[in-house]
Order: C-alpha cells, then structure tokens, then sequence
C-alpha cells in the first residue's frame, strides 16, 4: 500500500487512471439527474402531468439522494471506499434502467426516488475518494475533472438523449444510459483502489460522530454555504428546457444543440477553473465566478424568445459560471473537514445539496406558470436565485480549513508522482 507524495503537485498517470473512472461514474449519474429537466415538456405532455407533479419528479431524486446521504454519515467513514461505491453505483444502475420502463407518474416518481437514492450515495463516496488519496494542492484539479462530467453531460448526454427521445420515446434516454452505466460498473470494479486508510483513524460511536459534525460551528457554516449555493442554481435549471420549449416552441433536438454549446463552453471553463483553484486563492475565484453566477440568473429567467444562438450564448454563461464555482467550493469544501471525519462531513453536506436541489423545483413550481407559449413567473424565480447567490457569497468568507489538512491517506493501488 503506498500513499500519494502530497508534496508533489503533478498528477501521475495512475492518479488520472483513477480520475477517469470517477468521472465516468460521475457523467452517468449527472445525466441521468439533468435529463429530466429539458424532458420536462415532453413528459408533461406524454404522461399528463401539471407543473407540480413534474415539480415532484424531479425533486423526489434530490431528496431521496439527500435523505440516504445523511443516512449515510453514520456508516460511511467504517467501510472501504471502493465497496460503497461500487455497491451503490449498481443499485443506481438498475433504478435508471427501471425510470426508462415507467408508464405513469407513480411508477416515474418511484423510479427517481430509487435512482436517486443508490446515486446521492455514490456521489458521497466519490468525493470522499477525491478528499482521501489527493493532496490538498491537486484537489483542485481532481475536483475540477470530476465537475466537469456536468459538462460532459451537457455535451454528450443530453444531446444523445434527446435526440433519443425523440427517435424512441420518453424512457429511451434512461435505458441508454442503464446499459452505459452497466459497463462503467465493471470498469470500476476492476480499475478502482481500494481505500481503507481512513478505517485506521480512531473515531467515536457512530452517533457521537455524527453528532459531532453536526455540532460543529464550522461544519454548520459550509452546510448553509452549500444550501444557498445550490438552492439558487437549481431553482433556474429545473424549468429552463421547458421554458424555452414554450417560449420558442422548440424541440427537444433544437434543445440539444444549446446544450451541447453550453455544454462545450464549460467544459473548456471547467478545465480552465480547476487550474486557477489550485494555483490562485479559491475564495477569490469563488467569489468573482459566484457574481457572474448571480447576474445570468436574472438574465436567463429574463431571456424573451429569439435566435437558437442567442439562447446558446446566454445558456453558456449561466452554466459556465454556475458549474465553475462549484470547482473552487468543492475544494473550499474538502478542505474544511478533518480527514477521520471527512466521509460523515462530506454525507451531511451532500444531503444537505441534494435537500436544496429537492426544494427548488418545488419552489420554482409554484412562482410560475407554463402555457403553451409563454411562462408566467419566471422572472420571479431569477429574483429568488439572485438572492440566495447573495447569501452564499457571505457565507463562503466564514469557511476555516481543518489545521491538520496536509497529506491524503493511503490509497491501495495508486502510487504518487
């Protein structure tokens, strides 16, 4: 078992052998999470359900992920890093497989419920990877490559599984992306390390432990950090495909291609953040990405109908900026636990992400209301994500790094620069 030389700051070959798994789970569990919001038309449509029901759908994968992740907190700190990942990401696997056969919204409601119950908790464990075998000089770009499957997706996933729904119908986006995820599984089974380094730190009983983070001042401040962050974000993205469907009346395919440009723009922007986080002050980079965040929100919610490319242009600013500070927080954020509680620190805050990615399309689905043609509200929804941006970049100066935050622990199998 040999650990990463934490003084080292280029990436071996092996690390990024290690990255591209993790992103390649992370792609698959970002479309399947993003793919229901630009379906949002045709589904509405095809299953005859209101803005509430859809509301529902969409945020019943949030709070499920958000639920089994605080759940999580109490257990994920006590096994391998590789078993709960590779349990978890098969239980997703099979619940996206289960959305693409759904007939109704009660089957549809159930399906995303469990997909996003197994994916939250792969999520978690991810990230904990990123925290236990990076140093904290590459979680930065760690970090960056994994956020960038958001990108990626829009790229890739979205485009595909658009232009699939409208070849195949309404669920085959999720069986594509079952059978895709079904070989990253056995990919991972074979290429991921195990990690166990953490299972040698002394710990209390499971309930003081969650206690204790839950308690902990500074773990309370980047909770509600997050809340802000996210809440805003997602309470714009829910309803932006079926905003533009119904102010353009465009179709999914047209749909594709915005977020394909979107998607390439931030991918290139991810790239180019995960570098400036670990070379200059993250606060800082947060903090100028956060604003630009802020102001395309308001434009966005605000765009009338017009030219595909001007909705391209405008798409491509909202999610550069948005998806880019989420580079600088994760590290912001890795940095802030103490590695023997990094596992119940990174399942409260995910919880946490996926409670205010839940409550936002709820929040959203009742400011606005979608007709054919227009969408009434939807400013309102951008005023609301301008001020939770606010809040955030207040809270994102009281984050402290945990004092001992110097060295990652071992990983079997990944061997330094």
């Amino acid at each position: 078992m040999s650990a990463i030389d934490g003084s080292k700051a280029r990436i071996s070959r092996s690390e990024w052998g290690l990255i591209f798994v993790l992103v390649a789970i992370q792609f698959t569990h970002m479309v399947d999470f993003v793919i229901i919001m630009p379906l949002g038309g045709r589904l509405m449509r095809e299953l005859s359900l209101n803005e509430s029901q859809f509301a529902h759908v969409v945020s019943s994968y949030a709070w499920a992920a958000g639920i089994t992740s605080l759940l999580a907190s109490f257990v994920m700190d006590r096994f391998d890093r590789k078993s709960v990942l590779i349990i978890m990401y098969a239980g997703f696997a099979v619940s996206t497989l289960v959305c693409g056969l759904a007939e109704g919204y009660e089957s549809l409601l159930l399906a995303r419920t469990l997909a996003g119950g197994f994916g939250g908790t792969a999520a978690v464990a991810l990230m904990s990877v990123i925290g236990d075998v990076f140093p904290p000089e590459k979680r930065g770009r760690a970090a960056g490559a994994v956020m960038s499957a958001f990108a990626l997706a829009s790229i890739a996933g979205l485009p595909i599984g658009l232009m699939f729904a409208e070849w195949f119908g309404r669920g085959a986006p999720f069986l594509l992306l079952a059978g895709l995820s079904g070989i990253v599984w056995l990919i991972a089974l074979v290429k991921l390390p195990h990690i166990r380094g953490h299972l040698l730190l002394n710990r209390p009983d499971r309930l003081r432990e969650f206690v204790n983070v839950v308690s902990n001042r500074n773990y309370i401040g980047a909770f509600c950090f997050t809340l802000f962050l996210v809440l805003g974000t997602f309470s714009v993205a829910s309803f932006i495909g079926p905003y533009l469907t119904a102010i353009n009346g465009w179709t999914e395919f047209q749909l594709s291609q915005i977020y394909f440009v979107a998607g390439t723009c931030t991918l290139i922007g991810m790239t180019v953040i995960g570098r400036l986080a670990d070379r200059r002050g993250r606060l800082t980079l947060f903090r100028i990405l956060a604003c630009g965040a802020l102001v395309m929100a308001l434009v966005v919610t605000n765009l009338p109908s017009g030219p595909l490319w001007v909705a391209a242009i405008t798409m491509s600013a909202f999610m550069v900026t948005a998806a880019g500070r989420m580079v600088p927080m994760q590290a912001l954020l890795l940095g802030v636990a103490r590695p023997e509680s990094r596992g119940a620190f990174m399942s409260v805050n995910t919880a946490v992400q996926h409670a205010a990615t839940g409550l936002a399309p709820l929040v959203s689905g009742m400011m606005l209301t979608i007709r054919p043609g227009t969408v009434i509200g939807f400013p309102n929804v951008g005023l609301f994500a301008a001020g939770t941006a606010a809040v955030s970049l207040l809270l994102a100066g009281m984050l402290r790094p945990a004092p001992a935050d110097k060295s990652p622990l071992d990983a079997d199998g990944v061997v330094g620069a």
